[in-house]
């Protein structure tokens, strides 16, 4: 694609990025055909080609409307033209720099501002989540059914973590959302990478991964969140640590991420490229593990919900329901697993209806096999899914360790 960027543009920090991207993009269109609110809405602005063409003429100093930033602000991030596109475009970056540009050009109204600066202010802050999310389960039946559908019917107990105790040791980064409304996801994690002899070291001063602030137009603060957690980190890196591990596929997406977003950073550069080469989700780490050994055998009949940071971000698709038949689970088949479910960070919040219509169609796919529980390997998808209030929905570890528990096991 021919470009002639503004002198603005080119002053940008990723402006030659920016450029370098643009000229990958051959205007096939073959994207188009994956991309889910393309598929919804039927507008080539509302797909990556023409999303690309807006950024496009943003960067070449063309006048940036409202319009402009309503295409932009209905992008999933889902990353399934990635995978699609035949030219390697990095869609996904083009997304950002634009995005960064528009939102400098054009001022939100004030309910938009209100929302965003609402969930920046909530959400990466695990106690204050906590607290909101306590007080919401209180006056559940009092609250709206939208709002309603936003908490889980019910938060599983955490249990007890194992104290390290093996020479093999993984940091496991905690989340924010997840401590709150599903705080047995990372503890089932580490009771049972125990069982396999690793054991997970605390690092009780890492944070938010960064990715809601980097999405939600604060660029500057989800960085700063990322090099907290590589300072946290970093002692436990130089004394051993062999991975950092991810149970949210969207936070072990922008974890993986650092080592590109602070390839600048004069301080950071190394360490950041050293976490992002340590990160892993955690069908990764237990891949290579003798998971025989646990003697499970189960028949439970389950579908598994791919999310789009597992398949299209980590390109991990097909990695967890290998394990899982491994262990004996019986998986049925999801028509179009390729599809988001309109879960993507806070875009539940911020576009609700393509977010329900994403998420309606995909469970309908995934309840077409009739399975007694849905599994998935982020908390966002797990809470999105289940809102809906009809079949289960859990992180595939938890599902994992109650088969473990249960007496034929």
């Amino acid at each position: 694609m021919q470009t002639h960027l503004s002198d603005a543009a080119k002053q940008l920090a990723r402006g030659e990025e920016a450029e370098s991207i643009l000229r990958s993009c051959v205007h096939c269109g073959f994207c188009t055909a994956t991309c889910p609110t393309y598929q919804l809405l039927g507008d080539e602005l509302d797909g990556p080609r023409g999303r690309i063409y807006l950024i496009k003429q943003v960067l070449e100093g063309e006048p940036v409307t409202a319009s402009t930033q309503l295409h932009l602000d209905r992008c999933l991030s889902c990353r399934n033209c990635e995978s699609t596109c035949p030219s390697g475009v990095k869609y996904h970056d083009l997304l950002d720099i634009g995005r960064a540009v528009v939102e400098q050009q054009v001022p939100r109204p004030l309910g938009q501002r209100l929302l965003r600066e609402g969930l920046r202010a909530v959400v990466p802050h695990p106690a204050a989540f906590k607290a909101l999310a306590r007080v919401g389960q209180t006056l559940r039946p009092l609250l709206p059914n939208g709002l309603k559908a936003k908490l889980p019917a019910q938060v599983h107990d955490a249990g007890q973590r194992p104290a390290p105790r093996h020479p093999r040791r993984v940091l496991l980064l905690e989340g924010c959302v997840q401590q709150a409304l599903s705080p047995n996801t990372n503890a089932a994690a580490a009771r049972l990478l125990d069982r396999l002899g690793i054991s997970v070291e605390p690092a009780r001063e890492a944070g938010c991964c960064g990715a809601v602030d980097y999405h939600l137009d604060a660029q500057a603060q989800g960085l700063q969140r990322a090099r907290h957690n590589i300072d946290a980190w970093w002692p436990a890196i130089e004394a051993g640590a062999e991975a950092i591990v991810q149970t949210a596929s969207g936070c072990g997406a922008f974890v993986r991420d650092y080592g590109h977003l602070l390839k600048n950073d004069a301080r950071y550069a190394a360490k950041a490229a050293r976490v992002s080469a340590l990160a892993r989700d955690l069908v990764q780490l237990l891949q290579a593990e003798p998971l025989e050994q646990l003697g499970l055998c189960t028949e439970q009949r389950l579908a598994f919900h791919c999310p789009c940071t597992l398949q299209h971000a980590l390109k991990l698709g097909g990695a967890v329901e290998s394990l899982l038949t491994r262990l004996g689970f019986h998986l049925t088949s999801v028509p179009d697993g390729h599809l988001c479910c309109g879960s993507a960070g806070t875009y539940s919040l911020t576009q609700p209806a393509l977010s329900r219509q994403l998420r309606d169609n995909r469970l309908a796919a995934l309840e077409s096999g009739k399975p007694a529980i849905i599994a998935t390997a982020n908390i966002g998808c797990q809470l999105h899914l289940d809102g809906a209030g009809r079949t289960p929905v859990r992180h595939w570890i938890e599902i994992v360790e109650d088969a473990l528990e249960a007496p034929h096991a």
